[in-house]
Protein backbone atom coordinates (compact mmCIF):
# COMPACT_ATOMS: atom_id res chain seq x y z
CA UNK A 1 0.00 0.00 0.00
CA UNK A 2 1.11 3.19 -1.03
CA UNK A 3 1.31 6.32 1.76
CA UNK A 4 -0.93 8.98 1.34
CA UNK A 5 1.20 11.55 2.07
CA UNK A 6 3.51 10.81 -0.85
CA UNK A 7 3.64 13.78 -3.23
CA UNK A 8 2.11 13.34 -6.48
CA UNK A 9 3.83 13.87 -10.02
CA UNK A 10 2.52 17.00 -11.58
CA UNK A 11 4.91 16.76 -14.88
CA UNK A 12 7.09 13.43 -16.54
CA UNK A 13 10.37 13.36 -17.87
CA UNK A 14 11.19 11.97 -21.22
CA UNK A 15 14.38 10.62 -21.71
CA UNK A 16 14.25 11.05 -25.17
CA UNK A 17 15.62 8.10 -28.28
CA UNK A 18 19.32 8.55 -26.39
CA UNK A 19 20.59 10.68 -23.19
CA UNK A 20 24.28 10.36 -24.65
CA UNK A 21 24.79 14.79 -24.94
CA UNK A 22 27.41 14.30 -27.89
CA UNK A 23 23.81 12.64 -29.90
CA UNK A 24 21.38 15.35 -29.75
CA UNK A 25 22.07 17.79 -32.42
CA UNK A 26 23.05 14.71 -34.89
CA UNK A 27 19.36 12.95 -33.71
CA UNK A 28 17.74 16.48 -33.93
CA UNK A 29 18.98 16.48 -37.61
CA UNK A 30 18.21 13.24 -38.47
CA UNK A 31 14.39 13.07 -37.14
CA UNK A 32 13.51 16.96 -38.35
CA UNK A 33 14.48 15.39 -41.75
CA UNK A 34 12.29 12.41 -40.94
CA UNK A 35 9.62 14.85 -39.67
CA UNK A 36 9.88 17.44 -42.80
CA UNK A 37 9.96 14.49 -45.46
CA UNK A 38 6.78 12.97 -43.66
CA UNK A 39 4.94 16.89 -44.06
CA UNK A 40 6.31 17.12 -47.40
CA UNK A 41 5.02 13.47 -48.43
CA UNK A 42 1.47 12.99 -46.86
CA UNK A 43 0.55 16.79 -47.59
CA UNK A 44 1.59 16.04 -51.23
CA UNK A 45 -0.82 13.00 -51.17
CA UNK A 46 -3.71 14.44 -49.69
CA UNK A 47 -3.39 17.47 -52.22
CA UNK A 48 -3.02 15.15 -55.19
CA UNK A 49 -6.37 13.21 -54.12
CA UNK A 50 -8.03 16.16 -53.70
CA UNK A 51 -7.59 18.08 -56.66
CA UNK A 52 -7.34 15.78 -59.54
CA UNK A 53 -9.97 14.12 -61.32
CA UNK A 54 -8.13 11.25 -62.08
CA UNK A 55 -8.16 10.06 -58.28
CA UNK A 56 -10.81 10.91 -57.21
CA UNK A 57 -11.77 6.91 -56.94
CA UNK A 58 -12.33 5.00 -53.56
CA UNK A 59 -9.17 3.64 -53.36
CA UNK A 60 -7.63 7.35 -53.19
CA UNK A 61 -9.98 8.45 -51.03
CA UNK A 62 -8.76 5.96 -48.25
CA UNK A 63 -4.86 6.76 -49.43
CA UNK A 64 -5.54 10.76 -48.52
CA UNK A 65 -7.34 9.83 -45.07
CA UNK A 66 -3.91 7.23 -44.58
CA UNK A 67 -2.12 10.41 -45.48
CA UNK A 68 -4.08 12.21 -42.91
CA UNK A 69 -3.74 10.06 -40.27
CA UNK A 70 -0.12 9.35 -40.52
CA UNK A 71 0.64 13.64 -40.61
CA UNK A 72 -1.44 13.41 -37.42
CA UNK A 73 0.51 10.82 -35.89
CA UNK A 74 3.74 12.11 -36.36
CA UNK A 75 2.50 15.61 -35.69
CA UNK A 76 1.45 14.35 -32.66
CA UNK A 77 5.23 12.99 -31.37
CA UNK A 78 7.84 14.76 -33.71
CA UNK A 79 7.41 18.50 -32.32
CA UNK A 80 7.65 18.02 -29.10
CA UNK A 81 10.66 15.35 -29.28
CA UNK A 82 12.38 17.75 -31.66
CA UNK A 83 12.08 20.12 -28.94
CA UNK A 84 13.31 17.57 -26.31
CA UNK A 85 17.18 17.44 -28.29
CA UNK A 86 17.86 21.07 -27.76
CA UNK A 87 16.77 21.39 -24.30
CA UNK A 88 18.13 20.37 -21.14
CA UNK A 89 14.89 20.09 -19.14
CA UNK A 90 12.99 17.71 -20.98
CA UNK A 91 9.84 17.66 -19.22
CA UNK A 92 5.95 17.55 -19.99
CA UNK A 93 3.71 18.43 -17.97
CA UNK A 94 0.69 15.73 -16.40
CA UNK A 95 -2.10 16.69 -19.14
CA UNK A 96 0.08 17.74 -21.85
CA UNK A 97 1.35 13.82 -21.13
CA UNK A 98 -2.38 12.22 -21.38
CA UNK A 99 -3.16 14.63 -24.34
CA UNK A 100 0.06 13.17 -26.27
CA UNK A 101 -1.25 9.74 -25.46
CA UNK A 102 -5.04 9.95 -26.36
CA UNK A 103 -3.62 11.76 -29.64
CA UNK A 104 -1.49 9.07 -30.28
CA UNK A 105 -3.94 6.43 -29.86
CA UNK A 106 -6.48 7.87 -32.07
CA UNK A 107 -4.80 7.99 -34.90
CA UNK A 108 -2.55 4.68 -34.46
CA UNK A 109 -5.86 2.78 -33.80
CA UNK A 110 -7.32 4.86 -36.91
CA UNK A 111 -3.92 3.40 -39.57
CA UNK A 112 -4.65 -0.31 -38.03
CA UNK A 113 -8.26 0.22 -39.32
CA UNK A 114 -7.87 2.67 -42.59
CA UNK A 115 -5.11 -0.77 -43.25
CA UNK A 116 -7.68 -2.85 -42.85
CA UNK A 117 -10.23 -0.81 -45.08
CA UNK A 118 -8.15 -0.32 -47.65
CA UNK A 119 -7.15 -3.98 -48.26
CA UNK A 120 -11.28 -4.96 -48.12
CA UNK A 121 -11.14 -2.17 -50.76
CA UNK A 122 -8.61 -3.95 -52.67
CA UNK A 123 -10.55 -7.64 -52.63
CA UNK A 124 -13.47 -6.16 -53.78
CA UNK A 125 -12.11 -3.86 -56.76
CA UNK A 126 -10.17 -7.28 -57.89
CA UNK A 127 -12.89 -9.81 -56.38
CA UNK A 128 -16.18 -8.02 -57.84
CA UNK A 129 -15.12 -5.72 -60.69
CA UNK A 130 -18.46 -5.52 -61.65
CA UNK A 131 -20.23 -4.44 -58.53
CA UNK A 132 -17.01 -2.44 -57.14
CA UNK A 133 -18.79 1.39 -57.48
CA UNK A 134 -21.97 -0.36 -55.67
CA UNK A 135 -20.06 -2.08 -53.09
CA UNK A 136 -17.98 0.79 -51.89
CA UNK A 137 -20.08 3.32 -52.93
CA UNK A 138 -19.45 6.76 -52.03
CA UNK A 139 -21.70 6.87 -48.57
CA UNK A 140 -20.09 3.37 -47.94
CA UNK A 141 -16.58 5.33 -47.75
CA UNK A 142 -17.51 8.02 -45.80
CA UNK A 143 -18.80 5.55 -43.88
CA UNK A 144 -15.63 3.13 -43.55
CA UNK A 145 -13.48 6.14 -42.64
CA UNK A 146 -15.93 7.88 -40.18
CA UNK A 147 -16.02 4.70 -38.17
CA UNK A 148 -12.06 4.33 -38.33
CA UNK A 149 -12.53 7.64 -36.60
CA UNK A 150 -14.80 7.14 -34.18
CA UNK A 151 -13.29 4.28 -32.66
CA UNK A 152 -9.46 5.61 -32.48
CA UNK A 153 -11.52 8.16 -30.63
CA UNK A 154 -13.31 5.92 -28.67
CA UNK A 155 -10.28 4.16 -28.16
CA UNK A 156 -8.29 6.88 -26.71
CA UNK A 157 -11.31 7.99 -24.52
CA UNK A 158 -11.33 4.83 -22.65
CA UNK A 159 -7.31 3.58 -22.76
CA UNK A 160 -6.42 7.08 -21.33
CA UNK A 161 -8.26 8.09 -18.74
CA UNK A 162 -7.57 4.13 -17.42
CA UNK A 163 -3.28 4.66 -17.95
CA UNK A 164 -3.88 8.07 -15.64
CA UNK A 165 -6.25 6.36 -13.63
CA UNK A 166 -3.72 5.04 -11.42
CA UNK A 167 -1.22 7.12 -8.93
CA UNK A 168 2.24 8.36 -10.29
CA UNK A 169 4.13 9.65 -7.09
CA UNK A 170 7.43 7.70 -6.97
CA UNK A 171 9.41 8.39 -9.87
CA UNK A 172 8.89 10.39 -13.15
CA UNK A 173 11.33 9.49 -15.61
CA UNK A 174 9.87 8.09 -18.80
CA UNK A 175 11.92 6.00 -20.79
CA UNK A 176 10.52 6.69 -24.03
CA UNK A 177 10.46 9.75 -26.62
CA UNK A 178 7.03 10.55 -26.31
CA UNK A 179 4.09 9.45 -23.57
CA UNK A 180 3.14 5.84 -24.39
CA UNK A 181 0.94 3.45 -21.95
CA UNK A 182 3.81 1.01 -21.45
CA UNK A 183 6.19 2.65 -20.18
CA UNK A 184 4.02 5.22 -17.96
CA UNK A 185 2.20 2.04 -16.49
CA UNK A 186 5.71 0.90 -15.34
CA UNK A 187 6.32 4.40 -12.77
CA UNK A 188 2.89 3.54 -11.39
CA UNK A 189 3.35 2.89 -7.22
CA UNK A 190 -0.18 1.89 -7.38
CA UNK A 191 -1.77 -1.31 -8.59
CA UNK A 192 -2.10 -1.43 -12.35
CA UNK A 193 -3.73 -4.75 -12.91
CA UNK A 194 -6.93 -3.28 -14.66
CA UNK A 195 -5.20 -0.64 -17.20
CA UNK A 196 -2.50 -3.46 -18.45
CA UNK A 197 -5.53 -5.17 -18.75
CA UNK A 198 -7.51 -2.72 -20.54
CA UNK A 199 -4.34 -1.85 -22.92
CA UNK A 200 -4.06 -5.62 -23.45
CA UNK A 201 -7.72 -5.88 -24.47
CA UNK A 202 -7.46 -3.05 -26.71
CA UNK A 203 -4.48 -3.68 -28.21
CA UNK A 204 -4.68 -7.31 -28.73
CA UNK A 205 -8.39 -7.02 -30.08
CA UNK A 206 -7.69 -4.16 -32.56
CA UNK A 207 -4.60 -6.18 -34.05
CA UNK A 208 -6.47 -9.49 -34.01
CA UNK A 209 -9.42 -8.17 -36.19
CA UNK A 210 -7.58 -5.74 -38.38
CA UNK A 211 -5.21 -8.22 -39.50
CA UNK A 212 -8.37 -11.02 -39.98
CA UNK A 213 -9.62 -8.92 -42.52
CA UNK A 214 -6.12 -8.03 -44.07
CA UNK A 215 -5.60 -11.54 -44.44
CA UNK A 216 -8.46 -12.69 -45.24
CA UNK A 217 -8.76 -9.94 -48.38
CA UNK A 218 -5.27 -10.91 -49.58
CA UNK A 219 -6.17 -14.91 -49.25
CA UNK A 220 -9.29 -13.92 -51.70
CA UNK A 221 -7.09 -11.85 -53.77
CA UNK A 222 -4.46 -14.05 -54.40
CA UNK A 223 -6.71 -16.69 -55.37
CA UNK A 224 -8.15 -14.10 -57.57
CA UNK A 225 -5.02 -13.51 -59.34
CA UNK A 226 -4.12 -17.05 -59.92
CA UNK A 227 -7.38 -17.53 -61.68
CA UNK A 228 -6.51 -15.10 -64.13
CA UNK A 229 -5.24 -16.73 -67.44
CA UNK A 230 -3.41 -14.17 -69.26
CA UNK A 231 -0.06 -13.18 -67.57
CA UNK A 232 -1.04 -9.26 -68.23
CA UNK A 233 -4.13 -9.47 -66.63
CA UNK A 234 -2.57 -10.72 -63.32
CA UNK A 235 0.24 -8.25 -63.55
CA UNK A 236 -2.77 -5.33 -63.77
CA UNK A 237 -4.10 -7.10 -61.43
CA UNK A 238 -1.57 -7.62 -58.98
CA UNK A 239 0.35 -3.76 -59.57
CA UNK A 240 -3.78 -2.47 -58.01
CA UNK A 241 -2.49 -4.04 -54.63
CA UNK A 242 1.22 -3.75 -54.28
CA UNK A 243 1.57 -0.76 -52.94
CA UNK A 244 -0.44 -1.52 -49.83
CA UNK A 245 0.94 -5.03 -49.50
CA UNK A 246 3.97 -3.35 -49.14
CA UNK A 247 2.53 -0.93 -46.73
CA UNK A 248 0.97 -3.34 -44.55
CA UNK A 249 3.92 -5.75 -44.49
CA UNK A 250 6.53 -3.09 -43.01
CA UNK A 251 3.39 -1.80 -40.45
CA UNK A 252 1.79 -5.10 -39.04
CA UNK A 253 5.66 -6.41 -39.51
CA UNK A 254 6.95 -4.44 -37.32
CA UNK A 255 3.70 -3.97 -34.81
CA UNK A 256 4.39 -8.25 -34.74
CA UNK A 257 8.49 -7.41 -34.08
CA UNK A 258 7.12 -5.66 -30.72
CA UNK A 259 4.15 -7.87 -29.38
CA UNK A 260 5.31 -11.62 -30.26
CA UNK A 261 8.76 -11.18 -29.33
CA UNK A 262 10.06 -13.55 -26.37
CA UNK A 263 9.30 -11.84 -23.35
CA UNK A 264 12.86 -12.77 -22.16
CA UNK A 265 13.88 -10.50 -25.17
CA UNK A 266 11.61 -7.82 -24.65
CA UNK A 267 12.67 -4.24 -23.02
CA UNK A 268 11.35 -1.11 -23.28
CA UNK A 269 14.94 0.09 -25.33
CA UNK A 270 13.46 -2.49 -27.56
CA UNK A 271 9.71 -0.81 -27.33
CA UNK A 272 11.19 2.36 -28.01
CA UNK A 273 13.06 1.48 -31.33
CA UNK A 274 10.06 -0.24 -32.87
CA UNK A 275 8.21 2.62 -31.65
CA UNK A 276 10.30 5.31 -33.76
CA UNK A 277 9.59 2.74 -36.84
CA UNK A 278 5.95 3.01 -36.55
CA UNK A 279 5.16 6.45 -35.70
CA UNK A 280 7.77 8.10 -37.36
CA UNK A 281 9.73 6.09 -40.28
CA UNK A 282 6.44 4.56 -41.47
CA UNK A 283 4.75 7.96 -42.07
CA UNK A 284 7.44 8.91 -43.96
CA UNK A 285 7.47 5.80 -46.41
CA UNK A 286 3.86 5.51 -47.15
CA UNK A 287 4.00 8.45 -49.23
CA UNK A 288 6.70 7.11 -51.23
CA UNK A 289 6.00 3.37 -51.36
CA UNK A 290 2.57 4.79 -52.83
CA UNK A 291 4.06 7.22 -55.09
CA UNK A 292 6.98 4.84 -56.39
CA UNK A 293 4.62 1.75 -57.27
CA UNK A 294 1.39 3.62 -58.25
CA UNK A 295 0.86 4.70 -61.79
CA UNK A 296 -1.67 6.90 -61.47
CA UNK A 297 -0.37 8.85 -58.68
CA UNK A 298 3.44 9.19 -60.60
CA UNK A 299 1.46 10.56 -63.94
CA UNK A 300 -0.62 12.95 -62.17
CA UNK A 301 2.72 14.24 -59.86
CA UNK A 302 4.45 14.94 -63.21
CA UNK A 303 2.02 16.81 -64.68
CA UNK A 304 1.87 18.79 -61.26
CA UNK A 305 4.85 19.38 -61.45
CA UNK A 306 5.23 20.60 -65.39
CA UNK A 307 2.56 22.78 -64.91
CA UNK A 308 1.00 23.37 -61.11
CA UNK A 309 -1.32 26.57 -62.40
CA UNK A 310 -3.13 24.37 -64.72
Amino acid sequence: MVSGNLTHVTEFVLMGVSDRPELQIPLFLLFLLIYGLTVTGNLGIITLTSVDSRLQTPMYFFLRHLAVINLGNSTVIAPKMLVNFLVSKKTTSYYECATQLGGFLVFIVAEIFMLAVMAYDRYVAICNPLLYMVVVSRRICLLLVSLTYLYGFCTATVVTPCVFSVSYCLSNKINHFYCDNVPLLALSCSDTYIPETVVFIFSGTNLFFSMIIVLISYFNIVLAILRIRSSKGRQKAFSTCASHMVAVTVFYGTLLFMYLQPRTNHSLSTDKMASVFYTLVIPMLNPVIYSLRNKDVKDVLKGFLHSPCK
